[in-house]
């Protein structure tokens, strides 16, 4: 989509994150994110009884209910790009519901979410495979670190700081923050956890070849 001006838009902009079809009514809330009206609304619903109204996107809190306003601007040029764009329909993504023992997808509003696929360490927030689609699209969203969500997040935070556990403490012989480096752990031996991991991986490979040379010789 070109504008008048001669700068081109990425139509992918003008699609809510919440029902990742294109801009319905939309509504820009204080923190900068635009939403379609009942999308939004329909996430704020379900966060009354908590009293704080947060972003989908960004997490940032709100209280009381902000008050939402059309953003007739990007209204209009979502009704253009309807009209000059042939809008080519997103292709299913297997969902499931998440059950008791799954990871919930953190995007997913109301009281049945799905099942979480993947979780971004970047963004701390976990994802269903619809709401995933935007990192596999957006340049800017593909530089983010994706791992499967097998665990919730939390337990990959460190309790004191409630920063990402990116460090290996190899005195201590446990993941820390880099924060952790700095106080508790100022004189340990560390190494990213990303690093410890593929030399454990690396160990279990060589101890399977060991153990497979070994049992080879005793069949002999």
């Amino acid at each position: 989509l070109k504008q008048q001006c001669g700068v081109e838009l990425e139509p992918n902009q003008f699609y809510c994150s919440v029902c990742l079809d294109l801009l319905k009514d939309p509504v820009t809330i204080q923190c900068g994110h635009t939403y379609c009206r009942s999308c939004i609304e329909g996430c704020w619903d379900q966060e009354k009884e908590k009293g704080t109204y947060s972003c989908p996107q960004c997490r940032e809190t709100f209280s009381p209910r902000p008050v939402l306003g059309r953003n007739n601007m990007l209204a209009e040029v979502v009704e253009k790009l309807k009209r000059t764009v042939t809008q080519q329909p997103r292709p299913a993504s297997p969902l499931a519901p998440a059950g008791p023992t799954d990871i919930a997808c953190d995007f997913c509003c109301g009281t049945r979410r799905n099942k979480a696929s993947m979780s971004c360490l970047t963004c701390l927030a976990s994802y269903c495979p619809a709401h995933l689609e935007p990192h596999h699209s957006f340049p800017v969203l593909k530089l983010h670190q994706l791992v499967s969500a097998t665990v919730p997040l939390k337990e990959k935070m460190c309790t004191k700081h409630n920063k990402l556990m990116e460090v290996y403490c190899k005195t201590d012989q446990r993941c820390i923050c880099y924060l952790c480096t700095m106080d508790d752990h100022r004189h340990h031996s560390t190494v990213s956890a990303a690093a410890e991991r593929a030399d454990k991986q690396r160990q279990e490979e060589l101890n399977e070849l060991v153990q497979a040379v070994k049992d080879f010789e005793v069949w002999k």
